[in-house]
């Protein structure tokens, strides 16, 4: 159940992942809304022996949850989908919008900025609609245009200074110049639903580009003459990659290879989720398209292309522990501190330090979430002997 904890309380006896390693019989101390460097005597004493503590989870790229949309979704839909991933770690995310009419996506801009503003959201990420019809996955093809840097600029003018995200295919005319654009307005520029050479690649990366979405995923694949974006992305440690951890987008072998090649920490866990994640089976539209969810696995329901994901990080975080075998710490940067630095909110989020939110997860020693706390509330909270 959710409440606000006590005004001073300590989680004790954990196993506490800190940027400086994990930390056997650990001690977090909440003070209010934030993690405290020592507690005063009256502070209440929680025994998590057993269990972890993590930072709370922070998700650069979300389409939504609950059944509800952040593309198309009123006000409190949104709100919705940010209480279901709230439940499932993810103390901290980006709403991502899917490919539309440019007026559209100015006009959702200006309801997701609200919720920005409001502390709710992190941000706003653009995926399309510029990306190229050769890689579009489950985007509209009729909707997707190049990346003019004047369409670039309405989308960032609609955020009022919200926007952390835009993904291009920079191959694409304007691309380059899209680019060089967004690094100046402190926004992320990423490689993402391209068709671009290594050498194109390479290009973008130097006008400023420093992620790649979903890499793997919505990009020509790595060959030995032809290596493409995957192998630039690969090399370069200007760049962070996110991955889909939910088994169905990416084979292990192919993670591994992702954290072999970029390390630790330049890997970010996403969801890529849509309505569906913490919904269930059934029919929904993502955009103008429709998709159809089996068995947790969401595709357009004409041609069959995956619509994102139904993932949620709890999911990730333990995929990644307990099949992956990827160290608790490595999981914890790439699901936590790695994002939170990309979007410029570390010094509030994305690890376990005195000054920081309280924002936290609790998980049992098979890596199963049992509690979660964010600003020193308790969302879920664990239960205690």
């Amino acid at each position: 159940m959710a409440g606000r904890a006590a005004d001073s309380t300590v989680l004790a006896g954990a196993r506490v992942v800190l940027p400086s390693g994990t930390v056997e019989d650990g001690r977090v101390t909440i003070e209010s809304t934030r993690i405290s460097a020592s507690a005063p005597e009256d502070a209440r004493t929680i025994d998590l022996s057993g269990h972890w503590v993590v930072p709370g989870f922070v998700d650069m790229h979300n389409h939504g949850g609950g059944g509800a949309s952040f593309t198309s979704g009123t006000v409190d839909e949104v709100l919705t989908g940010i209480r279901t991933h709230r439940e499932h770690g993810t103390t901290t995310m980006v709403a991502s919008t899917v490919t539309g009419e440019m007026d559209f996506l100015a006009r959702r801009a200006g309801v997701l900025s609200e919720l920005v503003e409001q502390g709710d959201l992190a941000g706003i990420h653009f995926e399309g609609p510029f990306i190229s019809p050769c890689r579009k996955g489950a985007h509209s093809e009729e909707l997707l245009r190049d990346p003019d840097p004047a369409d670039v600029r309405k989308l960032l003018d609609a955020a009022r200074g919200t926007a952390r995200m835009f993904t291009l295919a920079t191959e694409l005319p304007g691309g380059i110049d899209s680019v060089r654009l967004l690094a100046e307005h402190g926004v992320i520029a990423a490689i993402g639903h391209t068709d671009a050479t290594y050498e194109q690649t390479v290009e973008a990366i130097d006008a400023g580009a420093t992620v790649a979405t979903h890499l793997f995923n919505a990009m020509p694949p790595l060959a030995h003459r032809e290596p493409g974006p995957i192998a630039a992305l690969l090399e370069d440690d200007r760049i962070t990659v996110e991955l889909i951890n939910d088994g169905t987008h990416l084979h292990p072998a192919v993670l591994e290879l992702a954290y072999r090649h970029k390390g630790a920490g330049r890997v970010a866990l996403i969801t890529d989720a849509m309505d569906a994640a913490g919904f269930g089976d059934g029919k929904y539209e993502l955009g103008p398209l429709a998709v159809e969810v089996t068995d947790g696995v969401a595709r357009l329901v004409e041609g069959g292309s995956i619509a994102g994901s139904t993932l949620t990080l709890d999911t990730a975080f333990r995929r990644a522990v307990t099949l992956d075998a990827i160290p608790v710490e490595d999981v914890v940067r790439s699901i936590s501190a790695n994002p939170a630095r990309l979007l410029g909110v570390y010094d509030r989020v994305g690890s376990l330090e005195a000054g920081k939110d309280a924002d936290l997860v609790v998980l049992d020693e098979d890596f199963v979430l049992k509690g979660v706390m964010r600003r020193g509330e308790w969302i879920i909270e664990p239960k205690t002997a």
